[in-house]
């Protein structure tokens, strides 16, 4: 059951960060980001890394594609351009793919990327339980302090950027 986890949070992963690079629409593209974020979470929630897990979704998915979402927004960013293939960039995402491909054919070659064996990997999980105590005990009005900080940092980006149609009575 844990290997079919993996592959379908691997898979999810992958597809949305693909979909992120290949989409022309920015928010689409977001979206994407925010997809591949939660299957990078699912992946560290079966290395029983829950604490990173935690963090990932709070800060990246919550906070940057929340942040990227109010950029594009503000922005006004259109994503219906079309592709227009240089020979100069061409080449280069041609040349960047071949080495991508020679690089992994050496590693299955060498036989660099077989499974080491689960008795010589050292656990992890239990070394992360006194930072998640701190986070959570010591150090949580700080965060919080933070998060009201950046809550009001966010309503300031919506005000301003409202557009003003003239409609409103000016006094």
């Amino acid at each position: 059951m844990a290997q079919i986890l993996f592959y379908l949070f691997a898979a999810l992963t992958i597809v949305c960060a693909v979909g992120v690079v290949v989409n022309k629409n920015a928010v689409n593209a977001a979206m994407c980001l925010l997809l591949s974020l939660i299957g990078v979470a699912g992946l560290f929630v079966q290395l029983q890394a829950y604490l990173l897990a935690f963090l990932l979704l709070l800060v990246y998915a919550g906070a940057v594609v929340a942040l990227f979402l109010f950029i594009i927004m503000l922005l006004d960013m259109k994503g219906d351009q079309t592709w227009s293939f240089k020979k100069l960039p061409t080449f280069a995402a041609l040349v960047a793919f071949g080495l991508l491909l020679t690089g992994l054919g050496t590693f299955v070659a060498r036989g660099q990327l077989d499974t080491p064996h689960p008795g010589s990997v050292a656990a992890i999980g239990p070394e992360l339980k006194p930072y998640a105590y701190q986070l959570f005990t010591t150090y949580l009005l700080p965060v919080q302090i933070l998060g009201f900080l950046l809550l009001i940092a966010m309503l300031g980006v919506i005000v301003l950027s409202r557009k003003f149609t003239g409609t409103e009575d000016a006094k």
